[in-house]
């Protein structure tokens, strides 16, 4: 059995324990805010340019000039997942469930015997996914000195995808990042992007407007491609900051929680072993008093 020394040594271990994680989940909670506002602020714009797009690709659809970024290269062979994580870990399953999700995506295209290549933003993916993908992993970027997500990064990111995509090396590109819906849930999320998935309008939607676009628009969607395919990935960065704070808030809250069940456990503990101790001492005390 433990000593009291070593008993009051593990409660006050503990509880400095419990200070460093409520502090955690207080610094997350101040920054989820902010996370939270750049995140939902993109979406329209995000979903609106995804909207012009949809209607520009339909009016250019069999067009022999059609962007390769939508058209493809007619092949689905060699895919390149952009797998977006976070810097730091104690954020619960945040980053290890986009890297499940990629993981298992890629093993069922391998096992399908096409070939996957990694793109890896944030340094926990990277991480998880050289252990068993490390030969197959051909970039990777941190943002760990970046103090604020900025259009420039997603930008940044989309230019090496696309050079990449002009030099032939893969067909299809995947992007992998988590979606903040709440503090408690945070969704792992696979959206294809080169080549642009277009939706199809809905059956209900009635006639399509028509409209005549000046320069024609294969010209146009040359230069809106781009565009989106940064907004995409800008989109992606915005979510996944916030998924990372709302996950590390929940992770750290139960983190303190724990923590303090663990002092009341242990401090009941050394209160029992004292008393036993005391109460031994007594005894010892009287009997030996008796014996004299």
């Amino acid at each position: 059995m433990a000593s009291l020394k070593d008993m009051r040594v593990r409660i006050a271990s503990t509880k400095a324990t419990q200070k460093i994680t409520k502090a955690m989940q207080m610094v997350a909670a101040s920054k989820l805010r902010r996370a939270q506002t750049a995140a939902e602020a993109a979406r329209p714009y995000a979903e609106r340019m995804d909207a012009v797009i949809s209607n520009i690709a339909t009016a250019a659809a069999g067009s022999p000039g059609a962007p390769a970024l939508l058209a493809g290269t007619g092949k689905d062979q060699v895919h390149l997942f952009l797998v977006c994580t976070g810097e730091r870990g104690l954020s619960g399953a945040f980053n290890s469930s986009i890297v499940r999700l990629a993981r298992d995506r890629a093993l069922a295209l391998m096992n399908q015997g096409k070939e996957v290549k990694f793109f890896c933003v944030g340094r926990k993916g990277y991480e998880q996914l050289r252990r068993n993908f490390e030969k197959q992993i051909v970039e990777n970027i941190e943002l760990r000195s970046v103090r604020q997500l900025g259009f420039v990064n997603a930008e940044d990111i989309a230019n090496k995808v696309l050079a990449r995509f002009d030099a032939g090396e893969f067909d299809v590109c995947t992007l992998f990042y988590s979606r903040f819906k709440s503090v408690i849930a945070q969704v792992p999320t696979a959206q294809q992007i080169i080549p642009l998935v277009v939706e199809a309008p809905a059956a209900n939607a009635g006639p399509a407007t028509a409209y005549e676009y000046e320069p024609e628009e294969d010209e146009i969607l040359g230069r809106l491609l781009p565009r989106n395919l940064a907004v995409q990935v800008f989109r992606a960065l915005l979510e996944n900051n916030a998924s990372f704070y709302g996950a590390q808030m929940s992770a750290m809250d139960n983190a303190t929680r724990n923590a303090g069940d663990m002092i009341r456990k242990q401090t009941l503990i050394y209160n029992r072993t004292r008393q036993a101790m005391i109460t031994k001492e007594l005894i010892e005390i009287i009997s030996g008093a008796e014996a004299i």
